[in-house]
């Protein structure tokens, strides 16, 4: 058979040879007898002492819960506890002190923004009330409401709102004969 050169990737499997060959490598030779044995002795010792810490701090554990119960310390007194000593180391925090100064004045400026947009809109409607285009709206105003008064058969003078609206009520009421029920309660208000 012609040897050929076989890449690293070769698709082709392991022949019955090789896998001889890998099976004949006996990965338990490279340590002498006497140093094979010493790893052996100290692991064996390792898993000792490992099983021996268990049940120390199997122990411990028993116990701690035991001197909790005594105490009363319940898992919510020690969650209680903890958020308590959380919160507090928190606060105490550079990071926190610094937001919480930085917040309090956003707040101030917010406010005081808040408190010179309220003066502008109160400024620029006391200018608007006095601006002649606002007191010709009022004077129409005005003098609907006393013609409404007078078709109604009101004073003419000057009154509130709500007696214009309940003497037009009134006169809407007589002018249609089929509101009797509503007239009622419309004077009884």
């Amino acid at each position: 058979m012609e040897p050929r050169q076989q890449g690293l990737l070769d698709k082709e499997s392991l022949k019955e040879a090789d896998e001889d060959m890998v099976s004949e490598v006996d990965l338990n030779n490279i340590y002498t007898e006497e140093e094979r044995e010493e790893m052996e002795n100290e692991l064996t010792k390792l898993e000792e002492e490992i099983t021996t810490l268990k049940q120390v701090l199997a122990s411990k554990e028993k116990r701690h819960l035991e001197l909790k119960q005594k105490l009363g310390i319940t898992a919510l007194s020690e969650l209680r506890h903890n958020f308590n000593k959380s919160w507090n180391d928190m606060q105490t925090s550079t990071v926190y002190k610094k937001t919480s100064e930085t917040l309090s004045t956003a707040g101030q400026r917010t406010s005081a923004a808040f408190s010179n947009l309220g003066t502008a809109i109160s400024r620029k409607f006391g200018d608007m009330r006095n601006s002649p285009s606002f007191k010709s709206f009022e004077e129409k105003v005005e003098s609907t409401v006393t013609n409404i008064k007078s078709k109604v058969g009101g004073t003419g003078g000057a009154g509130n709102f709500e007696e214009v609206l309940s003497s037009a009520a009134h006169a809407s009421a007589q002018d249609t004969p089929t509101n009797n029920v509503t007239e009622s309660s419309e004077r009884s208000c």
